[in-house]
């Protein structure tokens, strides 16, 4: 059928309303490599993908990143520079039966044209495992170079196979510089932004930056949301002050999965902050995993888990300060249960620090697994059975204490073995004078 003139315009009509139509986030994508902000280690200057995209020898690439870094603009960006076929697909809603009609359609246009074809699949840790499967051959024999984007680690989420096929490329969340840059970007672009129709209040910027926390396409909703809500003054000048933007952001967007990486990352500084003695982190770290809607009780067993750990015998309240805040987490719970974890990770962080308890159990473990099956000395055995009185005598060391000092407990494969030992010249206990509160 030949596209007729009026086609054409009525075409391009129709994509004009699109594009007008659309959100601020996406008309202000980047169109080339330049224009991207804050992904310099990923896509600057001799870069090796800044290199495969300009050469239009790309292959297959997993973009891992948290949103609104610029996974999917990079992705677009790829699509306006390839001479390839460029297919988007949504792992959302594509199935296997997709996936190889897809293929097939590469192969074909591969074999009548000599164009190879380039897959996007946006969310690609939400293909289960056939899914992720039917792309196997595919990408090893180049029929298709796949990009796929996702903010779950692929090493956990993406089957090993197609890891192994493709280069991962890490792409951090954006600095607040970036995202500044991105915002004013918007705010003065004529073309595809808001054209210098408001003005920005520096306070309000400042407010857009922080709420997003590194989230371009966070920061340029909210500051569409406010441009929509700023009424012209008695100048005729519409401007965005704080306000605004505290009514569009009214909570913190935070870079949070309780399941996935940041839940983790947070966590292990939450812990580390406490064994390093810096009850400031450690509270800051507390109130990042409650802004985001972590479990307290997960908090709180950690807690439980660090006051043997790490606090052991150098102060042995502080497994009753966290087994009280289990019980508060538990039977209170949020948010006044909140002000009970704060104390307890207060506690630990400043409590003095041994994991002499840690290494004892490890190690004995250690020697009950690959040591000798050694029998209990018969002195320390059960009395309560038939031929016990020709055990041994056991001396009990309440009655004959300087007998039974005398006395082994240890089998004799392990006479002499030292599993718990104390730590400097007091010992852990000694050590609790010393103690800042």
């Amino acid at each position: 059928m030949t596209r007729r003139p009026m086609d054409d315009l009525f075409s391009a009509s129709a994509g004009d309303a699109l594009a007008a139509a659309a959100p601020l986030a996406v008309r202000m994508r980047p169109r080339t490599l330049d224009e991207i902000v804050g992904q310099d280690d990923v896509v600057g200057p001799g870069t090796f993908l800044r290199h495969a995209i300009e050469t239009d020898t790309l292959s297959s690439v997993i973009l891992y990143g948290p949103p609104g870094c610029g996974k999917t603009s990079l992705a677009r960006v790829i699509a306006s520079a390839t001479k390839a076929r460029f297919v988007e697909l949504s792992a959302v809603t594509a199935g296997v039966k997709e996936v190889r009609a897809l293929i097939e359609q590469a192969r074909d246009h591969l074999a009548i044209s000599g164009v190879r074809t380039i897959l996007f699949i946006d969310e690609i840790h939400r293909f289960n495992k056939s899914q992720q499967d039917a792309l196997l051959h595919a990408v090893e024999d180049r029929l298709i170079v796949l990009i796929g984007a996702t903010t779950e680690n692929p090493f956990f989420e993406v089957n090993a196979p197609l890891i192994s096929r493709s280069r991962v490329i890490v792409m951090r969340a954006l600095s607040d510089e970036a995202v500044r840059e991105i915002v004013r970007q918007a705010v003065a672009d004529q073309e595809r932004g808001l054209g210098g129709s408001v003005m920005l209040e520096p306070e309000a910027e400042d407010r857009i930056v922080r709420a997003a926390s590194g989230d371009a396409r966070a920061a340029l909703n909210a500051l569409e949301l406010a441009a929509g809500l700023a009424a012209a003054d008695s100048r005729g000048e519409r401007r965005i002050t704080p306000e605004l933007v505290a009514e569009v952001t009214q909570t913190r967007h935070l870079r949070y999965d309780r399941a996935g990486d940041e839940h983790y990352d947070v966590a292990s500084a939450f812990i580390k902050s406490m064994r390093g003695s810096d009850p400031d982190a450690a509270v800051y770290y507390l109130a990042r995993m409650i802004a985001a809607g972590e479990d307290p009780k997960f908090i709180a067993r950690r807690m439980l888990i660090f006051a043997s750990e790490d606090v052991g015998m150098a102060d042995p309240q502080a497994l009753l300060v966290a087994h009280a805040a289990v019980k508060a987490a538990e039977f209170v719970g949020l948010p006044e249960c909140r002000i009970n974890l704060a104390h307890a990770a207060i506690y630990l962080a400043l409590a003095p620090k041994s994991n002499a308890c840690y290494r004892a159990i490890d190690e004995a473990l250690a020697a009950v697994e690959r040591g000798p099956a050694a029998a209990v000395p018969e002195h320390l055995r059960d009395r309560h059975r038939p031929g016990a009185e020709a055990y041994p005598e056991y001396v009990y060391p309440h009655d004959r204490p300087e007998e039974a000092k005398r006395q082994t407990y240890l089998p004799e494969e392990l006479s002499g073995a030292r599993f718990y030992r104390r730590e400097g010249p007091e010992g852990e206990l000694g050590r609790q004078a010393g103690r800042e509160v």
